[in-house]
Order: structure tokens, then C-alpha cells, then sequence
């Protein structure tokens, strides 16, 4: 078994997202220390475990999600199978074990997994080779090319070619303002055969790399030439940037739903659970939220608070335990560096607060890791928690959507449509 934690690359102004394999720490995010009372510690407990159970995987705008050992024996990586092709042919494949994750915006696929020759994404004016993006985590890198593929998930397919990113296909060097740390380009390294992005933006970096007075600085994509090594930084549109698959349904296209049925409090060999497409467009997926939070672009919640500070807080799939800075919760020893390892049950609570002002009081389930993985069977659990390397963030990951529905509405605020909402 393996333990890695999900989390989101601090360094870049577009926020995506990557696995660090035993490490439970990332850089600083965007919060501040104003005093606040509304959170609370309540020691020896667990809070009320949510039952809600998931709709049937059998519409046509549903995909089944495991939650199980998968292709590197991680724990709680939610995954789902989908299917690229040739734009244009009949030319598909297949790919199982691809990590379902509402924390990046994007489908990636590492390149020893893919056999099928998706074509070179077109390639920004004034600029000549091959596109690529490279982006940097907490302890590592990603890098390849930027291909594009007709997606297929259950059954919802794009309606045209999208650009998505092939993990360790280049022979290029890695620019020199990319590598931190190890390249980790391979299931194993991620824990899965690729990252499904379906998180609230449809672009995987957006203004920052398409505008000409920032991505210069800030652009995570580069034009690679194959008669060099060299790549410079590129400016690039939205339209070619990695883009959210399901903002390009033909209509089930607004939004997810990632509904995971519930485990027991001592964790479970496996977990299923139903990603549905679309909110308020089919008779499974209308909005029953008790809540809805507005968000920022990247989906984040930067009101809310925990433990008298102000942070920015966020639901992540693709996070696999919950991480926050807690001083009054004990550390694990090395064997499980990071995670927290409690005498007695712990309950936390982080106040998430929308844009819109909506709050409500978000109660987390912290056991001892070094208990929880006494048990080298199980896959899936609901009070994982672990230490985040910034007092600024609340990483709200795959153990709060086990017996919930988790909304995810999608930023539509460029076409005049909804602003981005997360809701359960």
C-alpha cells in the first residue's frame, strides 16, 4: 500500500494539481490571520457519518467511480475509464484507472499507458514546434506534450477535438524554471494511469497564460522546436490551453456531480460511487444542494475560516485525506510522515463561506493514520487527515464526499452564464 497526497501546485498563478507520493505538504496559499471564532475543536469524537447513497452508473451521462487499489495500490484514489480518439476516426482507447479529480481542470494521461497516436494540438501564432506545459507541486514536476483527442466518458462525447496533455512524451529539456524535485510523469508516480480534471474552470490556466502582459512570467506552456532541446514560454489562448472535457458535452455540459457512497468510519477495501454530468439538465441530476457556495475561478473559498484565521478553503477529490494546519494534533512518526496520528477521535470544523456569503459549518472526522493503515486491505477512507505545509489552507479531500453528493457548477461567466458554485 502507498500513501501520497493530492495536492495543488502553490507555484503556479493557474492552480492545478499533482500527487506527492508520502509527503502531506504543499507552499503557501492565499489566506490571511484575520481573528474569526466561528470554527471549533471538539475533542473525542467523530461527527455524524453522511449516508447518502449514489444514483445507478446506467444514463448516458454517468461514469462509475472505484475507489480501490487501482494501478499503484494508493489509497482513496477515485477513478474512472475514459476513452480518447483520433478526432475524426474511429481510432480510440480505452484507459482505465483515470483519477477522478475536481481539483484541476483537464484530462492528462501519462504516455506509457497511451497507445493510441493523438495528433499535435495546434500550436499558438508567432510561435513554431510542438506545444507543451510543464507544471510545478510541491515536490515535483510534470511535463509533455499538448495533444488533442475526442473524450469519452459513460456516455457523454465531446464534440470536437479538445487539447489534452500526454505525460512524459518529450525528449525536449525541461525548462529550467519547471523542474522541482522528480518528474512525475508515470502511473506510479501518480497513482493512477492519468488525472481527469472536472473542477469549476474550463480552462486549465485561463487569463494568465493567454493574456500578453502575463505569460511571459507566469505561462505554464512552452513551444518546443524538434531541430533543439530548447523551449521558450508561450502565449496561449484558451482555445488551445487543456480544457475541462465537460464543458464540451453537447448539453449535460454545466457542471459535475461526484456522489460517493458511504464507508465505515475504520476505512473499507474498496469505495464506489457515480460521476454525473450536468446540473439541472436530466432527471438525475437536478441541484439538491442543502448549500451552494459562489467561488473564485479556480473554485476556491477564500472567506473561509479555522481556528480564528481567514483561509481559503477548497473541495478536492483529488486531495486523498483532508490537509489543514492543526497544532494541537499529533504528527505520525516517519513511517507515515505527515499525516496526523491522534490518541482519540478528533472532530474539526472549517466554516466554508461563499462569495455569495452563504456559509455553513463543515465538520471533519480526523483517526489516527498509523491505526487506519494497521489494515494493509483497505482503500477507501472517511477521517484521513494530514498536515498542509501553509496555515492559509484547508484542503477539503476525498474523505468529506464519501456518503455525499458533492456539485460542482462550471465558470460560465465569459458567455454571460453562471458564476462557479460548489454545493453539497
Amino acid at each position: 500500500m502507498q500513501f501520497a497526497a493530492k495536492l495543488r501546485g502553490w507555484a503556479q498563478v493557474a492552480v492545478t494539481v499533482a500527487l506527492v507520493s508520502l509527503v502531506a505538504a504543499c507552499g503557501g496559499g492565499g489566506g490571511s490571520n484575520n481573528s474569526s471564532s466561528s470554527s471549533s475543536a471538539n475533542n473525542g469524537s467523530l461527527p455524524a457519518s453522511p449516508t447518502a447513497q449514489p444514483v445507478a452508473a446506467t444514463a448516458a451521462n454517468t461514469a462509475a467511480i472505484t475507489v480501490s487499489t487501482g494501478v499503484a495500490n494508493v489509497i482513496n484514489i477515485p477513478t474512472v475509464s475514459v476513452t480518447v480518439c483520433v478526432p475524426g476516426t474511429s481510432t480510440c482507447q480505452t484507459i482505465p484507472n483515470v483519477q477522478v479529480d475536481t481539483g484541476s481542470y483537464g484530462l492528462r494521461i501519462a504516455s506509457g499507458v497511451l497507445s493510441v497516436a493523438l495528433p499535435d494540438a495546434a500550436i499558438p501564432s508567432g510561435a513554431s514546434g510542438t506545444l507543451a506545459e510543464c507544471t510545478n507541486f510541491a515536490d515535483g514536476f510534470s511535463w509533455g506534450s499538448v495533444r488533442t483527442a475526442t473524450v469519452t466518458i459513460g456516455g457523454e462525447t465531446t464534440t470536437a477535438g479538445i487539447p489534452v496533455q500526454v505525460l512524459g512524451d518529450l525528449n525536449n529539456s525541461v525548462p529550467t524554471g519547471c523542474a522541482n524535485g522528480s518528474e512525475e510523469n508515470t502511473p506510479s508516480a501518480l497513482g493512477a494511469n492519468g488525472i481527469l480534471g472536472i473542477g469549476n474552470a474550463p480552462y486549465d490556466c485561463g487569463a494568465t497564460c493567454a493574456s500578453s502582459t502575463t505569460f511571459a512570467q507566469f505561462s505554464n506552456y512552452y513551444a518546443c522546436t524538434t531541430s533543439s532541446s530548447s523551449c521558450t514560454t508561450a502565449q496561449v489562448p484558451n482555445a488551445n490551453q487543456v480544457t475541462n472535457p465537460v464543458t464540451k458535452f453537447p448539453t449535460d455540459n454545466n457542471g459535475v456531480i461526484v456522489e460517493m457512497a458511504p464507508v465505515s468510519n475504520n476505512g473499507a477495501g474498496s469505495a464506489t460511487g457515480t460521476l454525473v454530468f450536468g446540473i439541472g439538465t436530466q432527471s438525475n441530476n437536478a441541484l439538491a444542494a442543502a448549500k451552494t457556495f459562489t467561488t473564485d475561478a479556480f473554485g476556491d473559498l477564500n472567506n473561509s475560516t479555522f481556528n480564528g484565521s481567514t483561509l481559503s478553503a477548497f473541495f478536492d477529490s483529488g486531495s486523498n485525506a483532508y490537509f489543514f494546519t492543526d497544532s494541537t494534533l499529533a504528527l505520525c512518526g516517519s513511517n507515515f510522515s505527515g499525516f496526523y496520528c491522534p490518541s482519540t477521535a478528533q472532530t474539526r470544523t472549517v466554516t466554508v463561506v461563499g462569495l455569495n456569503g452563504v456559509s455553513a459549518a463543515a465538520n471533519v472526522g480526523i483517526l489516527s493514520a498509523s491505526t487506519l493503515f494497521s489494515n494493509g486491505n483497505n482503500y477507501a477512507f472517511n477521517d484521513l487527515a494530514g498536515q498542509i505545509g501553509t496555515s492559509g489552507s484547508f484542503d477539503i479531500g476525498l474523505p468529506f464526499f464519501y456518503g455525499r453528493y458533492m456539485y460542482f457548477g462550471i465558470d460560465q461567466t465569459a458567455s454571460g452564464g453562471q458564476a462557479p458554485y460548489v454545493g453539497y
